[in-house]
């Protein structure tokens, strides 16, 4: 097997551990905070947003600083540190006494982590140019593969084996990943003739710093968009249902929808990005997508909003695979690093603010509002894409 590609295997796989052990805990978070002393449902309800939240503002804030590190260290180093890191803390929160303890792990377990943003730097530096789209495309699916079967498994493990217990099991599990990271082979090379650059990022050695902003808030919108139906699904499936006596179950294959069409699509959207351009296929997405939010709005029956929501997984598929190869192309390999943190933190941020923008949308307007702001959105943001890369090429023929 050629080493790019077992590097891609060992990434997938920590990727899809990762991502499912921040997500595994949410649906008993609130039972477990309560085991632990807090019996007050106001309470409760927002010490378990704090918790969820907690994580991922910690992992926003902390990206470019280990984006920063892994492009003067190497990218392994940062996988090593994060896998083994996280599944200490994810086992140590099987121990905790009260909800405070809970919180501040939830804290370390956001300041710890990078290991995705590591491991696309490394698939994208690593990998050959004419393969680049669909090594990221497939590394997506282990992303998007762990925060579909994270909650579905936290939730049957925790029925089976108890609440503390999974705890246990996630820290195995990434412990798994740390040791399966060991084999991960890098050309070091480059970055020890980077040892003196700046330690800023130099702007000016990008090619089209505005594109690469642009990327930013584009990664953002995403996420907002994604997550911005999570507090209004199972309201939304109840008034499209009416007399349904499952609605837990239905919305969530409402929500899995999305992530499966994602993960049966992303490889192969990458493929295509490699032979038309990542930037072609961000364009088409973005618009079919904007499209597909728009139509949720409308819909008047159950098996509708489940229809629209696996087609948009097909296209979400090429849209943050699509990213990553457009960053690569715009950026030099000794900034990798840095600009994968940053594009990683617009990612977590769009985690957080997506379900308090859409329940605050559904709450003053309706839920199908919710959908028709975030078309809206992420139309001005294929806008602003195909704005950006007008101009880059008029200033390029000039």
């Amino acid at each position: 097997m050629e080493l790019w590609k077992r590097n891609l295997y060992i990434c997938w796989f920590g990727a899809f551990c990762t991502t499912a052990g921040m997500s595994l805990v949410i649906p008993f978070l609130p039972l477990y905070i309560e085991k632990l002393g807090v019996h007050n449902e106001a309470t409760i309800e927002r010490w378990a947003g704090i918790a969820f939240g907690a994580t991922f503002l910690m992992a926003a804030i902390v990206s470019p600083i280990w984006g920063k590190l892994a492009d003067k260290y190497g990218r392994k180093p940062m996988l090593l540190r994060a896998s083994l890191g996280m599944a200490i803390v994810m086992t140590l929160m099987g121990f905790v006494q009260n909800v405070y303890e809970l919180a501040g792990l939830r804290f370390i377990m956001g300041a710890v982590s990078g290991f995705i943003a590591a491991a696309i730097t490394l698939v994208a530096t690593q990998t050959p140019k004419e393969f680049s789209g669909r090594a990221l495309g497939i590394l997506s699916t282990g992303t998007v593969g762990g925060t579909l079967l994270g909650p579905l498994l936290g939730g049957y493990l925790a029925d089976i084996i108890g609440l503390r217990h999974v705890f246990f099991v996630t820290g195995a599990f990434m412990f798994i990943s740390f040791l399966s990271a060991n084999f991960i082979k890098e050309d070091k090379q480059r970055f020890k003739a980077k040892k003196n650059e700046t330690k800023k990022v130099d702007w000016k050695s990008i090619e089209n710093p505005r594109s690469v902003i642009a990327v930013f808030f584009t990664t953002f919108i995403l996420q907002l968009a994604v997550m911005s139906i999570q507090p209004v699904v199972t309201v939304y499936v109840k008034q499209l249902s009416n007399h349904s006596e499952h609605i837990a179950l239905v919305s969530g294959f409402v929500v899995a929808a999305t992530g499966i069409s994602n993960v049966l699509t992303a490889s192969r959207l990458g493929k295509i990005s490699d032979k038309v351009g990542p930037q072609n296929v961000l364009q088409v997405c973005l618009i079919v997508a904007a499209i597909l939010f728009i139509l949720q709005a409308f819909v008047t029956r159950t098996w509708q909003l489940f229809a629209l929501r696996f087609l948009l997984g097909f296209a979400m598929a090429g849209l943050l695979p699509s990213i990553n190869s457009y960053l690569k192309k715009m950026i030099p390999d000794h900034l990798a690093g840095r600009i994968f943190g940053y594009n990683q933190s617009a990612q977590y941020f769009g985690n957080l603010a997506g379900p308090v923008l859409g329940g605050q949308i559904a709450a003053v307007k309706g839920i199908p509002y919710v959908f028709l702001t975030t078309s809206i959105l992420i139309l001005l943001n294929a806008c602003w894409v195909y704005y950006q890369r007008h101009h880059h090429m008029t200033k390029k023929a000039a």
